[in-house]
């Protein structure tokens, strides 16, 4: 009988009926979301995991074949969405603790520089330097996670394009097009390093 509301349900969701679309909602939501929850142990992840697989579903059921049970596919859709989620969000700590580890390193070298009496003994270069890392850590914290997570793996972490593709599950080109999107924004972020750093300015 559930198999033949929801052969039912399809042929009305495939004819964009929107009261279909209310009742895929109401069906199928609330046992996507515990799926979510068993995966992801978050509420608010596994709510926005719940809204993209309904829209995915919709999206895709014109594709939808029946060669199994509409819930087996949803349940497969939903799993597959959290676990991309559950990655995502390791990379993404990963690159905040990547980010933390910088600042750190950054935080000892300045102290150290801070001990010394005297500024005009210190190399501008060694000042610009630790100026410029922590630029560079603070415009890849601000980087959307998509071109940041990216960023992290290939430029900071030192795997490879395929490596990195692998990790993120993106096909090269993808990537490619992340990474180059993402250094621009960084080189945006850093202009002012482009042309050096005046640190003791000229008295007239």
């Amino acid at each position: 009988m559930d198999r033949t509301a929801d052969r039912t349900l399809i042929t009305r969701l495939q004819a964009e009926d929107p009261q279909a679309v209310r009742e895929l909602a109401e069906k199928y939501g609330p046992r996507i979301f515990q799926l979510a929850m068993r995966q992801l142990r978050n509420e608010q992840d596994a709510e926005e995991v719940t809204q993209d697989v309904l829209l995915k579903v919709y999206r895709k059921v014109s594709a939808f074949r029946g060669d199994s049970a509409l819930s087996s596919w949803i349940y497969r859709i939903t799993f597959n969405a959290a676990m991309s989620r559950l990655r995502a969000s390791r990379l993404s700590k990963a690159a905040d603790r990547e980010r933390d580890r910088l600042l750190a390193t950054d935080d000892e070298r300045e102290g150290r520089l801070l001990e010394q009496p005297d500024w005009s003994a210190v190399p501008d270069e060694v000042l610009l330097r630790s100026q410029l890392r922590r630029a560079v850590s603070d415009a890849i914290s601000d980087l959307p996670e998509i071109y940041r997570v990216p960023i992290v793996l290939r430029d900071i972490h030192g795997l490879t394009t395929e490596e990195a593709g692998r990790r993120l599950k993106l096909k090269d080109q993808t990537l490619k097009s992340r990474l180059h999107r993402g250094r621009l924004l960084l080189r945006e972020k850093l202009r002012n390093f482009q042309g050096g750093m005046v640190l003791h300015p000229r008295i007239a």
